[in-house]
């Protein structure tokens, strides 16, 4: 991969020493490389003129591979970086082509020296689909990479993390699959009139692990037509994968919307689901829910939908953000009915700040979709201020990779969403929301009370009756109400979008997180 710009003087070549391995024609450069360098070198990026990346640089039996031709091309396991050093992470390689057509620069890294990883044959197997291959191109990229370690099994080195494509990545905990996707920034994301950015990580440096680590270090230089930044990672694996990210971004020009932390999921449908698929399974989400954790104190969910068969969005304004994300609850296999997919597997991801973002809001969208095949579910945060041209930004946060239900320490929270109307009161919806937590069930001469209200535009449209508390299996408490037309002669469709909120309380206690939910009656 060529850079836009030359290296900087900060990247000093002192010596160059033996040759690691003929075959693949690497050499080890002493160069002490630091989350400083990659600055300088995102800054020198950003004050010069964007380049693309080159597309067409591949041969023409790369790009165009199927994709089960490209599946048919696999990673030769006895060539991972690292393999026969007896250390506890291991790197392997994305081949480039199909749709992976801008190569990645990859780098490995110690104290002292680092070098450049060399396409090469000898690291992939080629199925019978590409047994004809031609020639790899000479000093060619990857189209990512993933590390290994033993997650599950201490003498099986699972996948853990995989970069690949443009800025994104996904990360595994313990016996979870893949699912939820995160990516370093995103840049006009659901905003009307504008083309949406996808800055790439065009170079990668991959810390050669020490016997002893607990964390695996990597660098990242991006690069898009609005921004240039670098990016620090340390992953941490376990039950619960974690992921530091420290970022620093240097802006070109100005957007109209930067997305912080974002991430994509899948929702397809699910038990709060009007829409109804011919499909045999009871719910298709990777994640079914956005949870966030005010400054303020106060915990909201949000249940994910895909009814309207429009373009959705959701705002939650705040002075200071302690953590959001898009959750997979519902932990139940019966709930899914899928032994391939293992959606009862899939992680949520919850991000927590570790620096002041300041104020601003966090984004939700929901894009209609009548499968499963893509992401289709949107959640970032976008600060008050969008910088401008010549700004520097600095933030960091802390990624969980987790099957956790309650990452936002609500304590008491949402587990299920239902809803429906009756044939003979077509004008009449009932909803039912159902918590669980300690809190709930802790003996009290106060009773629960049912906190539902609606606020916004279309608040005053209807009326509330009939709401009821119930005890439930398994530690559940369900509040059930109806909603109507608090207009008579007035339809419930004439109503508009209404928004919803729920909470239990005893006495002026609140004891769960706040249900949030826009239903289209």
């Amino acid at each position: 991969m060529t850079l836009a710009v030359p290296r900087t003087s900060t990247f000093t070549l002192v010596a160059t020493i033996a040759l690691t391995s003929s075959a693949f024609c690497q050499t080890w450069e002493r160069e002490d490389i630091g989350f400083s360098d990659i600055q300088s070198r995102a800054k020198d990026l950003a004050n010069q003129p964007y380049v693309a990346p080159k597309t067409d640089s591949l041969p023409a039996w790369m790009s165009n591979l199927t994709y089960d031709q490209y599946r048919d091309i696999r990673f030769n396991t006895n060539q991972a970086l690292w393999a026969t050093d007896n250390l506890p992470f291991r790197a392997m390689m994305f081949h480039p082509g199909y749709l992976y057509r801008e190569p990645v620069t990859l780098n490995e890294f110690t104290k002292s020296h680092q070098q450049q990883i060399r396409l090469a044959e000898a690291y992939f197997n080629y199925g019978p689909l590409v047994k004809n291959h031609g020639e790899l191109p000479p000093g060619g990229g990857f189209a990512g990479f993933r590390l290994h370690s033993p997650l599950n099994n201490p003498d099986v080195f699972d996948e853990l993390i995989a970069f690949q494509g443009a800025s994104y990545w996904r990360a595994l905990g313990k016996n979870q699959h893949y699912g939820i996707s995160a990516r370093g920034i995103s840049v006009d994301t659901g905003v009307d009139g504008a083309v949406e950015e996808f800055p790439g990580f065009r170079e990668f440096w991959l810390r050669k692990p020490e016997p002893n680590d607990t964390h695996a270090r990597i660098y990242a230089l991006l690069d898009g037509p609005s921004y240039a930044g670098a990016y620090a990672f340390k992953i941490h694996p376990g039950n619960e994968t974690i992921v530091e990210v420290k970022a620093v971004i240097f802006t070109r020009r100005a957007v109209k919307r930067i997305g912080i932390a974002p991430m994509s999921s899948m929702f397809w449908f699910g038990e709060n689901s009007k829409r109804r698929f011919d499909d045999f399974r009871p719910e298709v989400h990777d994640s079914d829910g956005l949870s966030i954790r005010m400054g303020s104190g106060e915990r909201i969910w949000r249940p994910i939908s895909n009814d309207t068969g429009k373009l959705e969005f959701s705002f939650f304004d705040m002075d200071k953000c302690e953590g959001f994300g898009l959750l997979q609850r519902d932990r139940r296999f019966a709930a899914y009915e899928d032994g391939e997919a293992a959606y009862h597997m899939r992680p949520s991801l919850w991000i927590e700040p570790t620096s002041d973002w300041g104020p601003g809001r966090v984004m939700l969208m929901e894009i209609p979709t009548g499968n499963e095949l893509s992401d289709n579910t949107v959640a970032l945060w976008e600060p008050s201020n969008t910088p401008k041209p010549g700004d520097r930004i600095e933030f960091s946060y802390r990624q969980h990779w987790t099957v956790d239900p309650d990452p936002a320490q609500a304590g008491s929270y949402t587990v299920a969403t239902r809803s429906g109307i009756h044939d003979w009161q077509p004008e009449q919806r009932t909803i039912m929301v159902e918590f669980t937590g300690t809190a709930l069930n802790k003996s009290s001469d106060i009773p629960l009370t049912a906190d539902v209200k609606a606020i916004g535009d279309n608040a005053e449209k209807i009326k509330f009756q009939g709401i009821n508390i119930q005890s439930m299996p398994d530690d559940r408490w369900r509040v059930s109400f109806q909603i109507s037309p608090a207009t008579e002669g007035t339809k419930l469709s004439e109503c508009g979008p209404v928004e919803l909120r729920c909470c239990l309380k005893r006495g002026d206690n609140f004891l769960t997180e706040t249900w949030a939910h826009r239903i289209t009656p």
